[in-house]
């Protein structure tokens, strides 16, 4: 392994190790012992989730090409798991609001528990079921968990402010040292123990059975709307309504499509544009950068989001750019830096470039992550949040989808231009977003409510 990727590694070893051994009291919050135990609770359960998710996804791929399918085919394996958290992600939120959060989570244990069962079977129709079931329980993952969280939160009567520490070191361990240690410890599983593709699975089955156990054990129920018997229908009508009658609403869920749809086009694309002449580069030890990258950014959120005089909306402002600014490293270095033209070998100078862009980018991740859940704990209403969180993974289902389809139809650069142009959009509305953000709610979902009430009226009538 050539020395350009340890000391990428170090340096962001380096500057995270700094960032957190140098907090002063200015960067940290002071909380009460019952928050530190609620919130040490929750950061144990969602560790354990993202462990049982992280564990999967370097392997995927791998796992399907060793049973003998071929690219198309675990192409159309990849757009159902997508498909599947588009079409029954909103669903499954909606349930949540409905039948209770807590129950959402043990449902998302369950889903993905016979997913990873679903990986020892060869046979392409038990392995799309198992890509279904993994897109209904990503769906969960990305809301029922924040629902939940978020409704205890202030059940319990904590301060709105240290919601904002939960959510950073969610993101600081979550998606990032146990998406380093996942990595570490599939690789030590399928390559060292030898205990072949299938074995990362087991182990993410295991991880999220103990964290069902930690749920059923600590976690008590609670509902978006419980008061109100409304049926599936009537709740999608509710969250569209609500999306659309509040700008504020409608501009955090563009701003996410926008970034996670941009992110994980990135995912599928770093991999080609790091090895255009097939260089050897280590995809593990890159994975393990890019996640302490990820680091890097959610340490920097937690020193924001700690003090009251930053506003979230207008640090993300900047964020976007920047990560609007590194997607077109790739370009530029096509243009300004010559390609060289002899297969394999190692990494090229234009790809070293572009690794540092997106160790940028990957910070700003870390950056979004927790940065988005403190704008969605502000800006969505509680009686539907699972709902309206799913219903802003539609269009991002979609481009992704679309993506997946077409991946071989454009050039790289093509698509990293306009995953910046979208990025540098995702900034506009951000701004608009800071500009309106301090306005008064006017009370949108009550007037909802009750117009809901009165088509109701009007339909017995």
């Amino acid at each position: 392994m050539e020395i350009f990727y340890y000391m990428v590694f170090g340096a962001l070893a380096a500057v995270v190790a700094a960032l957190e051994l140098s907090k002063s009291n200015k960067d940290r919050i002071n909380t009460s012992s019952a928050f530190n135990s609620f919130k040490n609770n929750y950061l144990l359960v969602y560790s354990l989730m993202m462990a049982g998710d992280w564990l999967q996804g370097p392997y995927v791929y791998y796992l399907y090409s060793t049973y003998g399918f071929g690219k198309g085919e675990i192409g159309q394996l990849f757009i159902a798991g997508f498909g599947s958290s588009m079409l029954f992600g909103t669903i499954v939120g909606s349930l949540a609001d409905k039948q209770g959060r807590k129950r959402a989570c043990v449902t998302y244990c369950i889903t993905y528990i016979l997913s990873c069962i679903t990986k020892h079977s060869p046979q392409y129709k038990v392995l799309m079921i198992g890509r279904i079931l993994g897109g209904i329980a990503t769906s969960l993952l990305f809301s029922a968990f924040e629902s939940w969280l978020v409704a205890e939160h202030f059940k319990r009567g904590f301060d709105q402010q240290w919601l904002s520490l939960t959510f950073s070191k969610a993101i600081f361990l979550g998606n990032g040292l146990v998406a380093i240690l996942s990595g570490l410890f599939g690789n030590l599983l399928v390559d060292s123990l030898n205990l072949g593709p299938v074995s990362p699975f087991d182990a993410a089955a295991v991880f999220l059975a103990i964290g069902m156990a930690v749920i059923l054990s600590s976690w008590s129920e609670n509902y978006g709307d419980p008061s109100e018997s409304k049926d599936l229908l009537t709740q999608f009508k509710g969250a569209a309504v609500a999306i659309a009658s509040d700008e504020k609403i409608a501009l955090l869920g563009a701003i996410q499509s926008l970034f996670e749809g941009s992110m994980y086009t990135f995912v599928f694309l770093w991999t080609p544009a790091l090895s255009p002449n097939d260089e050897e580069i280590p995809h593990g030890f890159i994975f393990a950068t890019f996640m302490l990258a990820s680091m890097l950014g959610s340490s920097i959120a937690s020193r924001l989001l700690a003090r009251n005089t930053v506003k979230v909306e207008s640090y993300m402002q900047i964020v976007f750019v920047i990560s609007s600014g590194s997607l077109l490293l790739p370009i530029l270095t096509n243009f300004l830096v010559p390609s060289p033209k002899v297969k394999g070998g190692g990494i090229s100078f234009s790809g070293c470039l572009q690794l540092l862009g997106f160790c940028t980018f990957e910070a700003c991740v870390g950056l979004f992550w927790p940065s988005i859940m403190k704008m969605r704990s502000q800006y969505i209403p509680e009686e539907a949040r699972s709902t309206i969180m799913n219903f802003f993974r539609i269009p991002l289902n979609i481009f992704v989808c679309i993506v997946l389809y077409n991946v071989n139809a454009f050039p790289i650069t093509v698509m990293f231009g306009m995953c910046s142009i979208f990025l540098f959009v995702a900034s506009i509305l951000q701004r608009r977003l800071s500009a309106i953000g301090d306005k008064p709610k006017s009370g949108e979902w009550t007037m909802l409510k009750e117009k809901n009430a009165e088509a109701e009226l009007l339909d017995d009538a």
